[in-house]
């Protein structure tokens, strides 16, 4: 499923939502411009290696610099593939909108970030031993449709399914698109250890971290707005109907 766009109307220019897709890109290309050897020297020092951080002696002798923590922030920034880069940043200009709208531009970045280094931590903490560098933007994004499931559970999210190469279009409620995203996540992430296939290409535990970290910081990150007054019964109120929710 593929979400197109939401119920819920934006109000200012997202600036940081932007910003972080412009920024993604321009790494993306610098990747792609990359010799071969290059690029993967570069995933391998700036992506998340959780045994570069459980296995310091296997760290050292392969070449990982000493202390750098940096990978957890830098790893977001960086993508596989077209289709990779394409998904996450579709995605974030989707949910991202609402939420920036919901918190303002700069604590919807710090919010963002947050997100994407407990997605990090998440990841690392249960594929403890892996050697193969996990790089995304998805685990700040799971932050966002977290932080986006609690704050507007009941409007739509317009999906595309593409069924037998036609795409076929269907209308959910955010609590049911998002909770049923999550909780894919969750019954992989589940499956791959039971199975012990942590490498299996995608972070579904960074998912689950950003998610519920989105959810659960939520609250620290929402800007004061007024309350809307209740209508008098002499007014028509029927045109306040498509407004986001309080």
């Amino acid at each position: 499923m593929f979400p197109l766009h939401t119920s819920v109307p934006v109000r200012n220019v997202p600036i940081v939502t932007w910003l972080i897709v412009g920024l993604n890109c321009l790494v993306f290309f610098i990747e792609v411009s990359l010799p071969q050897e290059e690029l993967q020297r570069l995933i391998y020092l700036f992506g998340i290696v959780p045994a570069r951080y459980t296995d310091p002696d296997w760290a050292a002798r392969v070449g990982f610099p000493v202390g750098s923590y940096w990978p957890f922030l830098t790893s977001m920034f960086l993508h596989g593939g077209w289709m990779h880069l394409i998904g996450n940043m579709w995605t974030l200009a989707v949910f991202g909108r609402n939420m920036e709208d919901e918190m303002g531009p700069a604590r919807f970045a710090v919010f963002y970030l947050l997100c994407g280094i407990a997605a990090g931590v998440v990841h690392t903490i249960i594929n403890t031993h892996s050697t193969v560098p996990a790089i995304g933007a998805s685990g700040a994004i799971a932050g966002v449709m977290g932080a986006y499931l609690v704050r507007f559970p009941y409007s739509r999210v317009v999906v595309m399914i593409p069924i037998l190469f036609f795409p076929f279009f269907f209308d959910f409620l955010a609590v049911f698109y998002l909770g049923y995203w999550f909780l894919l996540q969750l019954l992989s992430g589940t499956f791959a250890i039971a199975h012990a296939y942590s490498d299996s290409g995608i972070a579904f535990w960074a998912h689950v971290g950003g998610f519920v970290a989105g959810m659960l910081w939520l609250p620290l990150f929402l800007t004061a707005r007024p309350k809307r007054r209740r209508c008098q019964p002499d007014e028509d109120c029927y045109a306040q109907a498509w407004a986001t929710l309080p």
